[in-house]
């Protein structure tokens, strides 16, 4: 049985539609560099904004999470994972929710109720103890010895500080072969989470005022890796089916068995699965010192230090091998897999080739520097050599110091890299903690600028120019596209003028909700037309631009301002890009 099939085909025949899962990047966040959550993507649907789809929807998402990357090497924690997930949008609510998620557990995976516990809210001041989702668990059997009633910190959901927000109820398994304690302790680490479903119910004003919804959503997100660990009854996520080929394949590579370099093993396993899916997305991101790239080519530097250790010839190709296993686990569930394929081997085998020429020397000069320390700590001057000279993130300075019971000058070190590189602290730091964050006035503008961009230099350059991706903050967009030559000056102006040209005109911006089929056959264009749906949103201004999009728009071009080309450059092969800001 596969539960990703199984999971879809129950909620299906319960009149969900399957939607596709949104890319690794995500379009009109810059607050995050990857999706983080299943639900993230749904943000503005959850907030109110129609689903072309309609209410009931069911999905399995491709996330990237890097907060818990020290811990990647345990038996649990993944830097890439999927979550399967069912929304309701203002359609059914905690009832029928809670019976679908016990029916799904209890009926088609056959979990004993036995071994399920569960918590819910227990309210606070403004908002009241959950008694209906309480209620609606013991009517199928849940004893209330086996309920746990928790606070805000474990059991309630808001994205920030204002708007829509609830009260969840989570399923516990009890992961052991001792006996079913009779009453549920939430801190016994026995039992793990492996379902929550979220009831958004309320809105918080900024105020902090606390009134009900008109309509309430649900949001649930079940965590794929950790349920087939339930299901195959292992308390190791890397025993499972999932992990059972790659595994064997770094075996094989490394000839040496998993049990007694489990954590090697691991971090190899999860790093390059990482990297093959975040180097197959359709933003064609490669490893480089910024941002998404900055990650890859982070991951992929650990996969080969500990690839290293394990003693594997580093001439050979098993980093492709191991990838290629990855990509036949994948590529019949996500397109760009498939896709992608050579680009990912190829992103993996250069980025490989290129640390390996200074892995070994960096590793004789860290030795070096650690027999001549005279305290615990790596100045900063040492530290970026070691990234300078020798390709090592700071991180993997500070995960080899950490096994040397020795501390890294990190403040100092950035202080150093600032001096001599374009990435800022936040990009190394607050960026990747990942986060959830709306879209401004300011976002919206940039983001309906990209379209009339995307337009100009259809007319300037040709009709072969085709978006191939974008960034947008509070201060500029950026923009990629298509293209085989740098722009000349006059292309360059007369594109910054046709933009300026229509924003004065003042052309309304308008939304239809058709068919993928009949957006395209109406000659609307799209960036990764794989990534949607099959009923879309199609955003036309006048009668200058016509794209699916999923993203926010203001109602007419004369809100966006003055539009200013900043710089043009090249990307990567083929690819330019722009940057401008609105004045």
């Amino acid at each position: 049985m596969n539960l990703k099939d199984e999971y879809i085909k129950y909620f299906v025949e319960h009149g969900h539609v399957q939607i596709p899962s949104a890319p690794l990047i995500p379009e009109n966040d810059p607050s995050v560099l990857f999706n983080t959550a299943g639900m993230q993507p749904l943000i503005p649907y959850l907030m109110g904004k129609p689903h072309p789809e309609g209410k009931r929807l069911v999905d399995y998402q491709k996330c990237v999470r890097l907060t818990d990357l020290d811990s990647i090497g345990d038996k649990t924690h993944h830097t890439f994972f999927e979550m399967l997930g069912n929304w309701s949008l203002g359609d059914y609510f905690k009832k029928e929710s809670i019976e679908y998620s016990f029916d799904f557990l209890t009926n088609v995976l056959k979990i004993p109720k036995e071994k399920l516990a569960i918590t819910v809210f227990k309210g606070d001041k403004d908002i009241p103890r959950d008694e209906v989702s309480a209620n609606v668990w013991k009517s199928l059997g849940i004893s209330e010895e086996r309920i746990a009633y928790l606070g805000v910190e474990d059991n309630f959901w808001i994205a920030g500080d204002s708007g829509p927000c609830g009260g969840d109820t989570e399923i516990f398994y009890f992961r052991s072969n001792d006996e079913v304690p009779a009453v549920f302790d939430p801190n016994d680490e026995r039992w793990v989470e492996i379902w929550n479903n979220v009831f958004m119910e309320f809105n918080k004003a900024k105020d902090g005022t606390i009134s009900e919804l008109p309509s309430k959503n649900v949001d649930t997100g079940m965590g794929y890796e950790r349920v087939v660990a339930v299901l195959e009854g292992v308390d190791d996520n890397y025993k499972t089916s999932i992990w059972k080929e790659i595994i064997e394949v770094i075996e094989r590579v490394s000839n040496k068995p998993y049990l007694g370099n489990e954590v090697s093993m691991r971090i190899i396993a999860d790093h390059i699965r990482t990297s093959v899916f975040i180097s197959a997305d359709y933003a064609g991101i490669k490893p480089s010192n910024t941002d998404q790239g900055y990650i890859l080519r982070r991951l992929i530097r650990r996969a080969i230090r500990h690839a290293k250790k394990l003693g594997i010839d580093m001439n050979s190709d098993y980093i492709c091998e191991i990838a290629l296993e990855v990509i036949k686990k994948y590529e019949n569930y996500y397109k760009e897999i498939k896709d992608n394929k050579e680009v990912v081997l190829e992103v993996l085998k250069n980025e490989s080739i290129k640390f390996n020429k200074t892995l070994e020397k960096g590793l004789k000069e860290f030795s070096k520097i650690i027999s001549h320390l005279d305290s615990d700590t790596i100045n900063k001057e040492m530290a970026f050599k070691l990234y300078d000279t020798y390709g090592f993130p700071i991180e993997l300075t500070e995960e080899m110091a950490l096994e040397n019971n020795l501390k890294v000058d990190t403040d100092g070190f950035y202080e150093k890299f600032r001096e001599h590189q374009e990435l800022s602290r936040t990009a190394s730091a607050g960026k990747f903690k990942g986060g959830l964050a709306g879209t401004g006035e300011i976002e919206t503008k940039y983001h309906t600028a990209t379209h009339l961009l995307n337009a100009a230099l259809k007319k300037v350059i040709g009709n072969d120019v085709h978006q191939k991706g974008s960034n947008i903050t509070s201060e500029r967009m950026r923009f990629d596209f298509s293209c085989d030559h740098k722009l000349s000056d006059e292309e360059k102006q007369e594109v910054e003028a046709l933009v300026n040209k229509w924003i004065k005109e003042g052309l309304e911006v308008t939304m239809e909700v058709m068919s993928k089929e009949e957006a395209l056959k109406s000659g609307a264009e799209a960036m990764f037309i794989e990534k949607y749906a099959d009923i879309v949103n199609v955003y036309s201004i006048g009668d200058v631009s016509k794209e699916i999009c999923g993203g926010p728009h203001v109602k007419n071009t004369k809100e966006l301002g003055t539009f200013k080309i900043k710089k043009e450059e090249a990307s990567s092969a083929g690819v330019r890009r722009i940057k401008a800001i609105l004045e």
